[in-house]
């Protein structure tokens, strides 16, 4: 049997089994009662949630970095430092600088190796202060005893405002200290005030320094706030204490005053000047050194309130002290018959009539004066102090004083 043979059988065989009957099949079929599922697409929902999560950790971040960096560069204190230089630095709750700015020319040139004051910006309060008092020591602002430094600290929180002044204080004392300067700290707490931050707007001072104007008009309203905003720190402080009976000339005008005075009496080159108020004194005055290029120096006492020269001085040189132990060496060789110290005492005794076992603080020396050489005989007994000048060489007492030790 061939191959197209058998598979004709086969479709044969099949086609009794499995006869096509499609549509008595679909005619016994019935229509079935039920719910009936739409079977749509599956849409994938989104999370609306997490958008609005990711806003608000922004705005945290944001809110938060804002509130950082405003902490950081708020001001909470302002700490002002005067001499006659006066100088304002701003400072944050982490006591670091965030403006430091001089207040007039001379502040100016205190500040010109630093920026004029930019180069402290971001630095520890204690770190700029010691750099400004340094530089004031350097420049001759606190070399004498009764020269003083303000320091005035204004916060609007007292603890925090008094915290910083003992700091500042003592990082003052430290510097001063180290430089061997004898100038006075003086400090102050202050509150915000409108129109005294307006004064020294006006006037180009610190609020420390108005505060302290302040002080002195409290005293004698007739003085002008313009004229006491130019004098220094020292000024104003004597003036407080003095009872402020008037407007001092002030320290410029002593000086001119005693340099005029200085060009009558002398043809030497003025090279240093230096003028220290004494306004608490009675009568007050200027004390004014002047140096010539000589080394010639001569003291000048100039009235606070009249600009009337009280008194000169001209103080000894080295080349006068050569001079003048010269002389009395002369003198000691030319005239052989010198009494000596011991009988220059003796006369002085005998004369005050005083026992040689009751005196105390003996002290003799040789001097010469008007080309006479003389003993100078000083010494105490009781609460007697007495001075004698005897000739060198005759022993007769040229002048004698006794007046009352107190």
């Amino acid at each position: 049997m061939t191959n197209e043979k058998m598979e004709q059988k086969l479709a044969s065989a099949l086609e009794k089994t499995a006869p096509d009957d499609v549509s008595g099949i679909l005619s016994r079929c019935e229509v079935r009662k039920g719910t009936v599922i739409d079977m749509t697409t599956k849409k994938v929902r989104k999370k609306k949630w997490l958008p609005l999560v990711a806003a608000c950790f922004a705005v945290m971040l944001l809110s938060g970095g804002g509130l950082f960096y405003q902490q950081i560069h708020a001001v909470a204190s302002v700490v002002s430092l005067d001499v006659n230089p006066s100088f304002k630095l701003k400072v944050n709750r982490s006591e670091k600088v965030l403006a430091c700015a001089p207040l007039n020319e001379d502040a100016k040139e205190i500040l010109a190796d630093m920026g004029y004051g930019a180069d402290l910006k971001g630095a520890k309060l204690d770190v700029a202060v010691n750099a400004i008092v340094g530089s004031l020591v350097r420049n001759g602002y606190l070399d004498s005893i009764s020269s003083a430094i303000m320091i005035s600290v204004e916060d609007k929180d007292t603890a925090r405002a008094e915290k910083l002044q003992r700091e500042l204080t003592t990082t003052v004392d430290d510097v001063l200290q180290t430089s061997a300067s004898r100038a006075t700290v003086l400090t102050q707490t202050l509150t915000e005030d409108t129109e005294r931050e307006q004064q020294a707007q006006k006037n180009h001072i610190s609020t420390g320094k108005a505060a302290l104007v302040n002080r002195v008009l409290a005293i004698n309203p007739s003085l002008g706030f313009d004229e006491l905003a130019n004098l220094s720190v020292e000024e104003l402080m004597d003036l407080a204490e003095n009872g402020a009976p008037a407007m001092p000339i002030g320290k410029d005008k002593a000086m001119d005053i005693a340099v005029a005075e200085f060009g009558k009496n002398s043809t030497d080159t003025l090279v240093n000047c230096e003028v220290d108020p004494e306004l608490d004194e009675s009568p007050a005055y200027y004390d004014v050194e002047i140096q010539g290029q000589s080394g010639e120096e001569f003291e000048y006492k100039i009235d606070a309130y009249t600009g009337e020269v009280l008194d000169v001085k001209r103080e000894m040189t080295d080349d006068d002290e050569t001079e003048e132990e010269q002389s009395c060496q002369t003198a000691q060789t030319e005239e052989t018959q010198d009494i000596g110290n011991v009988q220059a005492k003796t006369i002085a005794l005998n004369h005050a009539g005083v026992d040689a076992d009751a005196i105390y603080d003996m002290n003799t020396k040789m001097d010469v004066e008007n080309g006479v050489a003389i003993y100078e005989v000083e010494f105490k007994s009781g609460n007697t102090e007495y001075e004698y000048e005897i000739d060198a060489v005759s022993g007769t007492i040229l002048k004698h004083e006794a007046e009352t030790d107190d």
